[in-house]
C-alpha cells in the first residue's frame, strides 16, 4: 500500500507547492519511485508546475480533474463513467513513474455537501449531524484514493492554505504530514494553528479507527536562500518547540532558478538540476526517504 503524505500549512506562500511537486519528481526521477501528486487546492498551484495551461485547459474540458471525483461522492448516482485511473494523467513531465491527479478551479460546490449530509442526518436516526460531517470528511479522500493506493509507492497530497474540508480530509488519509515554514513569525504561527487543529481532529475521529497520523517533519523555506541573524532566532524558537527528528537538516534555498521554473510549468529539478534548489531538494528527498525507512 502506498504511503500518504500531506503537504500543509495553515499559512499561505510558504512554499508548499514547490515542496510538493519537487519531491515528488526527485521520488520518481531519483530513486525509482511510483508517486501521484494530488492537487486539493483550487489555485491549482501544483496542477500548473506540472503541466501547462493549454494541457490543463484541455484536460478541464474533458472534465478529468478531481472536481469530478469529488462530485461523484456527493453525488454517488451521478451518470458518470469516468474513474479515478480515466482521470490520472501518467507520464507528467515525461517522467516514468510521476503521475497527477489535476484539481480545479471550483472542486466542489458546498450546497451540495450540506443538502447530502443534511439528507443523511435525517435518514440515520440515530446519528447526530457532527458524527455524520466526520464520516463523510474520513471517507471522501481516502475513498478516492482506495481502488489505486496500491498502485503508488508514494501519494503527495498538495493541500490548500487553510483549513477547509479538503484539507481536513486530506489530512485524514494520510499517514504523514510534511509543514513546510519560512523563517517568518506568521509562518511559524501557522505551524502552532495547524498542530492544535490537527490534535483537535485526532480527538474527534477517536471513536472507531483513531487517526494513524504523524509529523514526517518540518522544511525551513529560505528567501533568496539568506538567512540573517533574525531568521535565525525565528527557527531557533521552532527548534526549541520541535524534537530534533522532526526538524529536516536539508533547508531550500528559494533561488532565482526555483522562481523561473514555475513558467516552464515544470519544476526546478527538471529545469535546472544543477541549482542550489535543485540540489538542496535531491537531498531533502534523500533525507524523507532515510526517515521513512527507519520508521
Amino acid at each position: 500500500m502506498g504511503t500518504v503524505i500531506t503537504t500543509v500549512n495553515m499559512k499561505g506562500g510558504v512554499g508548499k507547492t514547490t515542496l510538493t511537486v519537487n519531491l515528488a519528481t526527485c521520488l520518481a526521477k531519483n530513486h525509482n519511485k511510483r508517486v501521484l501528486v494530488l492537487d486539493l487546492d483550487t489555485q491549482i498551484s501544483a496542477t500548473l508546475s506540472l503541466m501547462s495551461p493549454q494541457e490543463f485547459a484541455k484536460v478541464r474540458r474533458e472534465r478529468r480533474t478531481l472536481g469530478r471525483l469529488i462530485y461523484k461522492a456527493i453525488k454517488p448516482s451521478s451518470r458518470s463513467r469516468l474513474n479515478i485511473e480515466d482521470i490520472i494523467q501518467p507520464y507528467i513531465c515525461e517522467i516514468k513513474g510521476l503521475d497527477l491527479l489535476p484539481g480545479d478551479i471550483e472542486l466542489y460546490d458546498e450546497y451540495l455537501v450540506s443538502e447530502m449530509l443534511h439528507y443523511q442526518t435525517i435518514k440515520e436516526k440515530k446519528q447526530e449531524f457532527g458524527d455524520i460531517w466526520n464520516d463523510f470528511e474520513k471517507s471522501l479522500i481516502k475513498g478516492i484514493l482506495e481502488p489505486i493506493i496500491d498502485q503508488y509507492d508514494f501519494i503527495i497530497l498538495d493541500c490548500a492554505p487553510g483549513y477547509n474540508l479538503l484539507t481536513r480530509s486530506g489530512i485524514v488519509a494520510s499517514d504523514y504530514y510534511l509543514l513546510p515554514a519560512r523563517p517568518e513569525p506568521l509562518s511559524i504561527v501557522g505551524i502552532q494553528l495547524l498542530e492544535r487543529r490537527i490534535g483537535q481532529l485526532k480527538e474527534s475521529h477517536q471513536q472507531g479507527n483513531p487517526l494513524n497520523l504523524e509529523l514526517l517533519g518540518i522544511v525551513f523555506i529560505l528567501s533568496g536562500g539568506l538567512i540573517g541573524r533574525y531568521y535565525k532566532q525565528v527557527m531557533k524558537r521552532v527548534t526549541g518547540d520541535f524534537m530534533p527528528n522532526q526538524l529536516f537538516e536539508t533547508r531550500i534555498p528559494m533561488d532565482v532558478n526555483v522562481a523561473k521554473a514555475v513558467d516552464s510549468f515544470k519544476p526546478v529539478v527538471i529545469t535546472t538540476p544543477n541549482s542550489p534548489g535543485a540540489r538542496a531538494f535531491l537531498k531533502l528527498t534523500q533525507e524523507v526517504v532515510n526517515r521513512l525507512n527507519s520508521n
